[in-house]
């Protein structure tokens, strides 16, 4: 997550899931927070907030906020401050740069496990990082570019004991993003669910270890924002 990205239309969903999701739960939000790049136009996929015709109704109380927010300095702070989720934030940068690989690894280790710790109260968490999930490889440890990235380790020790909401930027994946669904469903080795946002960009919110009233949730939330093109995958 980086400041350039607050509410965008990933944010609108990503939100508007979370509100859905956590009433009567101590809700954990793990940014996964990065600075702010600049070699592209991330991050403006607002307009949606100039069509409350079309988008207002699917939350009224979150595009109202957002819709402040993007007039004003739009950063992660911000998001926090509106009170749009009750929820324990972990907003310390993760680590991107380190004189070698080595180094890098060891920075993020000492990293994740303070967000371990931030969010071990809670029973209901959610890992935001830009792009989404990576296999294991230990060459991705050490690579710059993991900064934007959550591993398969780093996702099923979130969702150890507890549900486990884990953002996923869809990608390039050999055969489509359905088969990349199904590529990340299957790693996880235990039952989770795939919801699936295309609108302005594709993405993917997998819920890891959802207990019955997380996995009703999930449902009335598809449903409800269908015209979001939000919906719940299935084979």
């Amino acid at each position: 997550m980086q400041d350039r990205y607050a509410g965008d239309m990933g944010d609108y969903v990503k939100l508007g899931l979370l509100r859905a999701l956590a009433p009567g739960r101590r809700l954990g939000v793990a940014w996964y927070f990065h600075p702010d790049e600049a070699h592209n136009s991330d991050g403006r996929h607002t307009a949606y907030l100039s069509n409350p015709e079309r988008w207002r109704h699917l939350d009224p109380e979150l595009f109202d906020a957002l819709q402040r927010l993007v007039t004003g300095i739009r950063s992660v702070a911000a998001i926090e401050h509106a009170g749009l989720v009750d929820a324990t934030f972990h907003r310390t940068a993760i680590p991107s740069e380190g004189t070698g690989r080595s180094a890098r690894t060891a920075d993020r280790s000492r990293w994740f496990a303070e967000v371990e710790e931030a969010l071990r109260p809670c029973d209901l968490v959610f890992a935001d990082p830009d792009n989404g999930l990576v296999d294991d490889g230990p060459e991705r440890r050490g690579n710059r570019k993991h900064a934007k990235q959550i591993s398969l380790q780093e996702a099923l020790a979130l969702a150890r004991d507890r549900p486990a909401l884990i953002y996923h930027h869809n990608t390039r994946f050999n055969g489509g993003h359905d088969r990349e669904v199904e590529h990340w469903l299957t790693q996880f080795g235990q039952h989770a669910l795939a919801v699936r946002a295309s609108a302005f960009s594709c993405r993917t919110f997998f819920i890891l270890n959802p207990d019955d009233v997380i996995s009703s949730r999930v449902e009335r939330f598809c449903d409800a924002w269908v015209a979001a093109r939000v919906r719940l995958h299935t084979v």
